[in-house]
């Protein structure tokens, strides 16, 4: 399968399962046959067990190094189609304006793929830096 036919499948979100940080996982296991979010499916049911998880982990770029290190996944410093990056991507709104988190994501030519509440979005979003090859 493709990239592109990857993102354009009906992705539907739901937490522990197919959420922002684990859609770039369920990438990475139909890119390669390695799932770096295996210990991680089914642990969580809501942001909060979810927001948890990246504290205890020490933030997204953490986690996401932590699972994808081990499977051989290397630190890149110009990103390319297929590869995961920490971008900055807003997650809400509340009463001081709008949230901005930093989430793991997709590079898709110029833009990010990344799953909301709604499906996947691909957009131009602030890269922070911090981007894994996986091959």
């Amino acid at each position: 399968m493709t990239l592109e036919e990857y993102i354009r499948l009906p992705h539907r979100w739901q937490w522990g399962f197919t959420d922002c940080t684990l859609f770039p996982a369920d990438w990475v296991f139909e890119a390669t046959a390695k799932d770096p979010g295996a210990e991680l499916r089914g642990t969580y049911f809501d942001a909060e067990a979810a927001a948890a998880i990246l504290r205890t982990s020490g933030g997204a770029e953490r986690l996401v190094g932590a699972k994808l290190s081990p499977l051989g996944f290397h630190r890149v410093q110009t990103p390319r189609d297929g590869d995961i990056g920490i971008v900055n991507a807003m997650t809400g709104f509340d009463a001081a304006g709008a949230r901005v988190k930093k989430i793991p994501a997709i590079r898709f030519g110029p833009l990010w793929a990344v799953m909301s509440a709604r499906g996947v979005m691909v957009k131009s979003l602030e890269w922070t830096g911090v981007a894994w090859r996986i091959a």
